[in-house]
């Protein structure tokens, strides 16, 4: 049972309720574990790792403020994130051809095949997970995940805020 504070009475939307709550937490408690694992493997900090992975997503450079605004690091913490990567070999900064003001952190296109070629090995049996799942719940799937990640947003601007 979670700490939501439902009891073996309620009905059940509630009971559901509070195994979702359970599983989310045991899901969360073994992704973490996975990224430490992960980053380990490559010889990296866990946030650092989740940091080169919202690179990859971004699919461009980006300056240090941008990275600052991904991680919700400070700007501070943010530059000494890109300077553990870039001694890793992992990015690169330059300058902007457009603005020479502006430094940009890239990724380094080999080092990232690496962390590619490891991703691929890990996902190996993933897609199997969604075999017996038609379009709709496939939809429910990504839903959920995008409204939870929009939700963890808020609540780490609230944590970092004071609120909590």
């Amino acid at each position: 049972m979670s700490e939501r504070g439902t009891g073996a009475g309620s009905g059940p939307r509630e009971r559901l309720l509070d195994e979702l709550s359970t599983v989310s937490r045991r899901c969360l408690a073994s992704y973490a574990l996975f990224n430490q694992a992960a980053a380990d493997r490559l010889g990296l900090h866990p946030t650092d790792l989740q940091c080169l992975n919202l690179l990859m997503l971004e699919g461009r450079p980006v300056t240090t403020g941008r990275i600052a605004e991904l991680t919700g690091l400070t700007t501070g913490s943010a530059t000494r994130l890109v300077d553990r990567l870039e001694r890793a070999g992992y990015v690169v900064r330059s300058r902007d051809a457009v603005d020479r003001r502006r430094v940009l952190v890239a990724t380094v296109p080999e080092r990232i095949a690496e962390f590619r070629r490891m991703w691929r090995q890990l996902g190996d049996g993933w897609g199997s997970l969604f075999d017996d799942l038609d379009e709709a719940q496939l939809a429910l799937l990504i839903d959920h995940l995008r409204r939870t990640t929009e939700f963890s947003a808020t609540q780490v601007e609230r944590l970092r805020g004071g609120a909590v």
